[in-house]
């Protein structure tokens, strides 16, 4: 589609003084390529599935809980890894410092996070989930686990083994590219 501008006539003048066509592209033609870019994309493919998959949460079991999606990550890296210090969180979980420093605010406010005095660095502190912490973390981790059964329920054994190689490379290729 092509339309004639220039100027408050919305007509464009050639050197001769002529009218000449000058190709615009209308306001839904260029929202349905954006639509395209966006629907192509396997960035925002990433973003939408972490989306699709936080919902629920967020939706019904944060609130049951009184937990946030970042207090629940959180306890999801703690209780894998114990004894971690909030570096330790920042660096696994790509959450920023302040998100971090948040969440374990408000896992300690409720109870559910023990702090303790790393004793080779004073000024670090090493965490473990309280048994209140643990208990809210079994209770919802069996719906997570079967919410990521049945994400994944859809994928063979082979895809899902190189779906995780091709997230660990992206991974480490955005570690290496923040770390430069």
């Amino acid at each position: 589609m092509s339309s004639v501008v220039g100027p408050k006539s919305g007509r464009a003048a050639s050197h001769a003084g002529r009218e000449r066509a000058v190709p615009r592209r209308s306001a839904a033609a260029s929202a349905a390529s954006v639509g395209a870019l966006i629907d192509d994309s396997i960035f925002f493919k990433l973003v939408r599935v972490v989306n699709l998959t936080a919902r629920p949460f967020v939706e019904s079991v944060g609130r049951a809980h009184r937990l946030t999606l970042n207090e629940w990550r959180v306890m999801l890296f703690l209780a894998s890894r114990p004894g971690s210090a909030a570096q330790d969180i920042v660096g696994h979980t790509g959450l920023d410092k302040m998100t971090v420093s948040r969440a374990l605010a408000g896992l300690q406010r409720r109870g559910r996070l023990v702090r303790r005095e790393d004793p080779r660095d004073k000024r670090r502190a090493l965490l473990t989930l309280s048994a209140a912490g643990r208990r809210v973390y079994e209770q919802i981790g069996v719906g997570g686990k079967a919410r990521e059964q049945q994400l994944f329920a859809a994928l063979s054994a082979d895809d899902r083994v190189q779906l995780g190689r091709t997230l660990d490379t992206l991974i480490m290729t955005l570690l290496a590219t923040d770390a430069a």
